[in-house]
């Protein structure tokens, strides 16, 4: 239990440091952001792919993409043969937006792991991917 306590409790002081230090000047919450850089990252995505890379559910996501539409940051591409099936990517306002959002971004996430020597941040990532890869190969109800 303490393990897993001390993963949420981390991982919640992050992103409420990221969200009040940063994210909070340009109006972003902790989703948006990283809906950003997903798209910036790796170009155009379809939006189920990018509700898995962000963590979230499809619903929030469609919040998430109105908001940053309205902001004309992102924009909505149709599926030629699927009308149910829609892409998002960057517009040049989104892909500046992220240009300059994200070197403060990683200079908070090195703050956040400067407590840690460089071979204990590799140990620490390591050891949560092996968490992440279990967690989600596990169904509930095998539990």
């Amino acid at each position: 239990m303490s393990a897993v306590s001390n993963i949420y409790r981390s991982g919640s002081a992050v992103r409420n440091h990221m969200e009040r230090s940063i994210l909070s000047d340009y109006d972003l919450s902790w989703v948006a952001f990283t809906v950003l850089w997903v798209l910036w990252i790796w170009g155009e995505q379809e939006t189920g792919h990018v509700a898995a890379e962000t963590g979230v559910t499809k619903g929030t996501l469609t919040g998430v993409i109105k908001t940053l539409q309205g902001r004309k940051l992102l924009r909505r591409i149709p599926h030629l043969d699927d009308r149910r099936r829609v892409s998002i990517n960057l517009t040049k306002a989104g892909e500046r937006l992220i240009a300059e959002v994200f070197p403060q971004f990683n200079e908070h996430e090195t703050f956040a792991v400067s407590a840690l020597s460089h071979n204990e941040q590799l140990e620490l990532a390591r050891l949560l991917r092996l968490v992440l890869g279990g967690i989600s190969t596990v169904d509930a109800s095998d539990l």
